[in-house]
């Protein structure tokens, strides 16, 4: 008998323990920042040809010239890279080094994309095969990181910037300094 009385209790005691998972997660949302293990990191080593025609070779030790940088791994293909463009632009015109690198994409689809929204980039190498997005623990495009003046990665934003991130980019570069 006592056994029957025990499980009467146990949907209520199961729909308790669900209710106070919902609440908790409402109460205390899940946190979806991923850390970058690169944070404090030098650039991982790389050379990548160069997109534009007459400009050399992009090596990661060009990023170690005493300026901050913001190396943005980007693709023609990429619907968010072409929203995040005008805010490309914006820190350029604010006196930003960008360094482009394009992911799995060709010179010319890269070419067309720049002259439809904008070219805010010092230098552009190509990642045919994504070895360098991976070593920088990119996860997708588009993505950038604020280099400071020794190759040293100190910020990484995943996704496209939005114009209200703006500022915080600038103040990251300042940083960087």
């Amino acid at each position: 008998m006592k056994t029957v009385r025990i499980l009467l209790w146990l949907p209520l005691i199961a729909f308790l323990i669900i209710l106070a998972l919902v609440l908790s997660g409402l109460v205390k949302p899940h946190d979806n920042t991923v850390p970058s293990h690169m944070i404090g990191q030098l650039l991982p080593a790389f050379a990548l040809p160069a997109v534009r025609v007459g400009e050399g070779t992009l090596h990661s030790t060009d990023l170690a010239d005493g300026r901050p940088h913001v190396v943005n791994v980007f693709a023609s293909w990429c619907v968010p890279c072409a929203a995040e463009a005008p805010q490309l632009m914006a820190l350029k015109q604010a006196g930003v080094h960008v360094v482009g690198i394009t992911v799995r994409d060709t010179s010319e689809d890269t070419r067309d994309f720049l002259a439809r929204y904008g070219d805010p980039y010092d230098r552009i190498g190509r990642d045919d095969t994504a070895a360098v997005q991976v070593a920088l623990g990119s996860s997708g495009v588009p993505e950038s990181f604020v280099v400071d003046g020794r190759g040293v990665i100190r910020l990484q934003h995943i996704g496209d910037i939005r114009p209200e991130q703006v500022a915080d980019m600038l103040v990251a570069v300042k940083n960087a300094q």
